[in-house]
């Protein structure tokens, strides 16, 4: 087995997706990751969204255990324990999402594992952290993402420009989870860089707090006494504009960026004036020169804006629909989806990383295993 993290071996708790999805960053770079179950599996297995008329349903448990074993262990039971301990002596990284109150019990006190098995890192995934006053609160994937800020400034745009009377609203699928997941990826790796030096690392991820990161601009706004809303965040010009047949973002901060826009446009009197030539006066005027640039997008056909958008040098894309992002050429040629394939033949496309890597490319490795499958599948990438 190839990859980034081959040799390495992952051992992960999860009835979230955040840990599953740090399991799954793991997977795709190499690393030989169990998922440990509970009697029954994990809860993860009958979460929807659900793939129609397959045999196993849960598309989100596809996506999140693809390339991964599974082994049942009931760490209730004093025998589920002491396999799950013959499991710890061989591991590199315990990822884990138990509630704090209930580790103990199970044998998963951090103190315990750092002492009887000092080379595992063990990483910590929760919704707000293993310490401080929330730390025994739980959160489903609505409560992290508002809990990080992102709820609260979504919309925004053009879309709170058309629906200014419409609640604040979650992003699509387990976008607070999957930041939460890929902080808890890469805290482990530094951990594991350091683990030559440092025995017993207990690494502490907070959902809520990888998601705070996601709106550090709004967060370091509000230091400088402006309280960002859904109405007030966004770009002074530019985003989303409506063409004759689709939408397409536009984002200039460069002054040549905005020169290029200018030319793309082909506006004469208005951009060329000398009005705008200083950037503090772009933003300042930001409303008037979104009203000439979506005159200007209605006017043109998508295609042809963002060819030659693209000639010019101007940060120009198109909106695509899910079908014609899965067909595209650019992202066939980099790699970025996979087939899974199910026991029951039942195939489909997923993402198969947010990275590539040209060395050691990521892979989806087998497809995700049926309870207590320790063996390995053949892979359907």
């Amino acid at each position: 087995m190839t990859g980034a993290l081959a040799g390495l071996r992952v051992l992960e708790r999860s009835s979230g997706a955040a840990a599953a999805y740090a399991g799954r960053l793991f997977a795709v770079c190499g690393a030989d990751v169990t998922l440990v179950e509970p009697p029954g599996g994990t809860q993860l297995r009958r979460e929807p969204p659900f793939v129609p008329n397959a045999a196993e349903p849960s598309a989100l448990f596809t996506y999140l255990a693809a390339g991964k074993s599974s082994s049942v262990c009931d760490l209730a039971t004093a025998a589920g324990r002491a396999g799950f301990d013959a499991m710890l002596a061989t591991t590199d990284v315990l990822f884990d999402d138990t509630p704090v109150g209930e580790r103990a019990a199970l044998g998963l006190d951090p103190q315990r594992i750092a002492r009887d098995f000092p080379a595992v890192v063990f990483v910590s995934i929760l919704p707000f952290g293993a310490f401080g006053p929330r730390a025994d609160w739980r959160a489903t994937e609505l409560g992290s993402l508002h809990s990080g800020g992102e709820g609260y400034l979504t919309p925004n745009g053009l879309a709170i420009e058309r629906h200014p009377d419409r609640p604040p609203v979650k992003i699509y699928g387990q976008f607070a989870n999957f930041q939460g997941g890929t902080a808890a990826a890469t805290a482990a790796i530094a951990a594991l860089i350091a683990r030559p030096r440092e025995k017993g690392q207990f690494v502490d991820v907070s959902v809520q707090d990888a998601n705070v990161t996601e709106s550090a601009i709004a967060l370091q706004r509000w230091a400088d006494g402006v309280l960002e809303t859904r109405a007030t965040r966004s770009f002074r010009y530019g985003g989303v504009l409506e063409c004759q047949d689709g939408e397409i973002e536009v984002l200039t901060l460069e002054q040549h960026q905005w020169e290029a826009l200018v030319q793309l446009s082909g506006e004469s009197g208005w951009a060329d004036s000398g009005d705008f030539d200083d950037s503090l006066e772009r933003s300042r005027r930001g409303a008037e020169i979104n009203r000439h640039l979506r005159a200007w997008a209605k006017r043109n056909r998508v295609d042809e804006v963002v060819r030659r958008g693209r000639e010019l040098g101007v940060p120009i894309v198109r909106y695509a629909s899910p079908g014609e992002v899965l067909g595209d050429v650019r992202a066939r040629a980099r790699g970025l989806f996979a087939n899974v394939t199910l026991a029951d033949e039942t195939a489909f496309p997923v993402l198969l990383a947010p990275f590539q890597f040209s060395a050691t490319p990521a892979a989806l490795r087998s497809a995700p295993p049926k309870l207590d499958e320790r063996r390995r599948e053949p892979a359907h990438v």
